[in-house]
């Protein structure tokens, strides 16, 4: 039956919706990087939170703070100078310059959801792409699209990028400051869940750029690892999604070559997905040779990096080989 049904733009969209879903769940190489950088931080972000908490204590032990607000209680505003944050300046002063003489090193650390991955005070596009990186499962949930960023990646601003872009950081309640982008009293939801813990009671009443808190060298150098975590958790979502869209522009590629709707159920067989000729037509509303089913379905096999054997890749490509000359 299928092989006379025409393919048409519908039925294309279907079969590279259907099979790009598949390519996203596979377990590869590169998905599994990233689910273990995301796993890799969560354990870094809660123990380097504690080594910051005793940090600032250090500074701001818990007998002053529970004393200045006693006299907040007695005495007003005027000793209102307690505050909690979760992103502070750690520096030391362990390293030399040229001459011999120390000099103070610093940078700045949030342990937001929002926060900065490079030390800089303010949010920006990176630290959105973690924040839905991070929660990518919860606003796939939400009909949100947690990979727009990743598959946006090199290209101008545009209004299809900006969109799904709030849509993400809404779903997640990002909140709206000029400032810091998540704080304690504007984030609401995943946001608010995710910071919740990471606060310290600090002393002073200016943003924590008009304060450095005093730490070890090996103590920066912790803070240091955990931010470059943070990174990784972008950088392998980054490479996983480009593997995805590799894999994708081929599959369009195929897809639009296909005249009848019996080539786009071998490709799909070919890749080991099943499709219900009777459901996709039913739900139906409103070539190059490398590009035949099997072909096409060997070279997207082929870009996935998947654990193989020698003998298996050996035999993988002899395979292709064959088919071409077929």
């Amino acid at each position: 039956m299928s092989a006379k049904i025409r393919m048409n733009t519908e039925y294309r969209n279907k079969f590279y919706n259907r099979i790009k879903d598949v390519f996203e769940k596979e377990e590869t190489q590169e998905q599994q990087a990233f689910l273990q950088a995301r796993e890799s931080f969560n354990h870094l972000q809660k123990s380097t939170f504690d080594l910051a908490n005793q940090v600032v204590e250090r500074s701001y032990p818990k007998e002053d703070v529970n004393t200045l607000r006693v006299f907040k209680k007695k005495y007003g505003d005027p000793c209102d100078v307690v505050a909690k944050d979760k992103c502070f300046y750690f520096a030391h002063n362990e390293d030399v310059n040229d001459e011999g003489e120390k000099e103070e090193t610093k940078s700045h650390f949030d342990f937001g959801l929002f926060g900065n991955l490079n030390g800089s005070e303010y949010s920006s596009e990176e630290t959105e792409h973690f924040a839905h990186a991070y929660f990518r499962e919860e606003l796939k949930e939400k009909g949100c699209n947690p990979d727009i960023i990743a598959q946006q990646s090199g290209k101008d601003q545009n209004p299809h990028k900006t969109k799904h872009i709030d849509m993400c950081n809404k779903a997640l309640g990002k909140g709206n400051t000029s400032h810091y982008s998540d704080s304690e009293h504007n984030s609401i939801g995943l946001a608010k869940q995710f910071n919740a813990p990471f606060y310290c009671d600090v002393i002073g009443t200016s943003h924590c750029r008009s304060r450095a808190i005093a730490c070890t060298k090996d103590e920066y150098n912790i803070f240091l690892a955990w931010r470059s975590a943070k990174a990784k958790v972008v950088s392998t979502h980054q490479t996983w999604i480009n593997s995805i869209m590799k894999q994708c522009d081929q599959l369009k590629i195929g897809l639009k070559a296909y005249r009848y709707l019996s080539e786009g159920i071998e490709l799909a067989s070919e890749l080991g997905i099943k499709v219900d000729e009777a459901e996709l037509i039913r739900t139906n509303s409103t070539g190059l040779t490398i590009y035949n089913p099997t072909n096409l379905a060997n070279m997207i096999k082929g870009m996935k990096n998947k654990e193989q054997t020698r003998e298996q890749k050996i035999y993988e490509r002899m395979k292709y080989e064959k088919e071409s000359v077929n």
